[in-house]
């Protein structure tokens, strides 16, 4: 199913090698904080994903040299924006690791699109 007009959070963050650790760790705590959002209505998740892997010194060629730092990439999709509302208001009244999510984010390179239309898609 595509999920063409769903909404979508996208965010990238790159880390160096010490913050990698805490990276996985906290998404660790993030998927399973993430099983209790709905899966249907207007607030319903559709699709979750962390991602990870190396940063490329050239972005564009998939065989240029790793630079030794570690991009994660989350991605959410929502039934409708109202999704994305509500992850929030969930997260500053249930995540345990909000504070250190926070605080890891403030410190590595992030890059975020929040609230964006899915526009194209297949499947």
């Amino acid at each position: 199913m595509a999920d063409v007009g769903k909404t979508n959070i996208v965010v990238m963050w790159t880390v160096g090698l010490d913050d990698v650790a805490e990276g996985d760790r906290i998404f660790e705590s993030h998927v399973n904080w993430m099983t209790g959002h709905p899966r249907d209505g207007d607030t319903a998740l559709l699709s979750y994903r962390i991602s990870k892997g190396p940063e490329l010194s050239n972005p564009v060629d998939p065989n240029s040299d790793p630079t030794g730092n570690t991009i994660f990439v989350l991605s959410e999709v929502y039934e409708t924006p109202a999704g994305v509302a509500e992850h929030w208001k969930q997260a500053v009244e249930t995540w345990q690791d909000l504070p250190a999510f926070m605080d890891w984010s403030a410190k590595v390179k992030v890059g975020t699109l929040h609230s964006g239309t899915v526009v194209q898609g297949l499947w």
